[in-house]
């Protein structure tokens, strides 16, 4: 069996599926990681597709601590080498911070913060060793908008966009490529936008669909880019105003309840 696998987490719907097809694409072996039994499901659809790939289905609770390390641990019993880690699983939310249950806060801050970063360690330990790896962080175009509703949430991604970064510049003398890949909107009802609106978000740029952000987002880490924003243009404009908005304005925005 050819032991060389791309390791994909939160795989079993949108960004994370459309990364494993890619992957798959690509000719690489497979270990998709899901807390939803319907990774089963997808992996069998990936081996109609792929069946000289090799494709293993995990269901795995990424918000526990111990997760990160239980997951090495298994790569290590089963003898499978990770060539590519994507840490895709999270959640998206807006809320106002005090509002969410102990238990949600917990579990965003580890699932975007925690696991991920510790798999990074774990994994580019072995990477560093080999002078060859790739890992690819799923950030947050909010990673740079700290604002009311979105504190928790950009705040996490915000950290994984500051640690990704420092790893690029650490592990690439090493032959190791670390790729902040940082969505705008995608198209994976995640936002509950209506059709009409996700159809004409596609046909300005504004909306991506997860296929497009595979390729992208691939395209990017396989030639070493440290960061891609997707889409980019409208994105990187909005970023640049909201940069601009006092604390004062957006104190007012939220008495009158715009946002």
């Amino acid at each position: 069996m050819n032991t060389h696998f791309a390791l994909v987490t939160g795989a079993s719907s949108g960004i994370g599926l459309a990364l494993a097809q890619g992957l798959a694409k690509r000719g690489f072996n497979l270990l998709i990681v899901s807390n939803e039994q319907s990774i089963h499901t997808r992996a069998g659809e990936l081996r109609q597709t792929y069946p000289e790939l090799t494709v293993i289905p995990l269901v795995r609770d990424l918000s526990l601590q111990t997760a990160a390390r239980e997951l090495y641990e298994y790569t290590r019993t089963q003898e499978i080498e990770i060539e590519v880690l994507v840490n895709n699983a999270g959640v998206y939310h807006d809320r106002d911070i005090l509002d969410d249950s102990e238990a949600f806060t917990s579990l965003i801050l580890n699932l975007h913060m925690y696991t991920p970063a510790m798999l990074c360690y774990l994994f580019g330990q072995d990477m560093r060793k080999r002078r060859h790896g790739y890992i690819m962080n799923i950030c947050s175009v909010t990673s740079k908008i700290i604002a009311q509703r979105l504190g928790t949430y950009a705040s996490t991604k915000s950290f994984l966009a500051a640690f990704t970064r420092s790893l690029h510049i650490e592990l690439k003398p090493f032959g190791v490529y670390v790729t902040n890949v940082s969505p705008g909107a995608v198209d994976t009802g995640l936002y509950n936008i209506r059709p009409w609106m996700t159809k004409a978000g596609k046909c300005l740029g504004i909306i991506a669909s997860p296929e497009m952000l595979s390729r992208r987002a691939l395209r990017a880490l396989f030639h070493g880019r440290s960061k891609v924003t997707i889409p980019a243009v409208f994105w990187h404009l909005l970023t640049f105003i909201i940069l601009l908005i006092p604390t004062w304005l957006l104190r007012l925005i939220r008495r009158m309840k715009l946002f």
